[in-house]
């Protein structure tokens, strides 16, 4: 059983909702979104994922680009 099942909240700050999804801390930062704990994983509500799909979508096409390129 893992943490979300477990019922663990958001990671980002001010947040107090149930986290539905675990993605690394680095990738959450390099998005822009502020994280209040200092673990290897950040849980993000439906809320936070959505906005961070958002500002990562522009990065992802660029690496599809790059690796469709060769």
């Amino acid at each position: 059983m893992g943490r979300i099942a477990k019922g663990v909240k958001c990671s980002v700050s001010g947040c107090s909702k149930e986290a539905t999804r675990s993605i690394s801390v680095e990738k959450v930062k390099s998005a822009g979104l502020k994280i209040g704990s200092n673990e290897r994983r950040a849980y993000l509500c439906k809320d936070h994922y959505k906005e961070y799909k958002k500002k990562t979508k522009k990065e992802k096409k660029v690496e599809q680009w790059r690796f469709k390129r060769v």
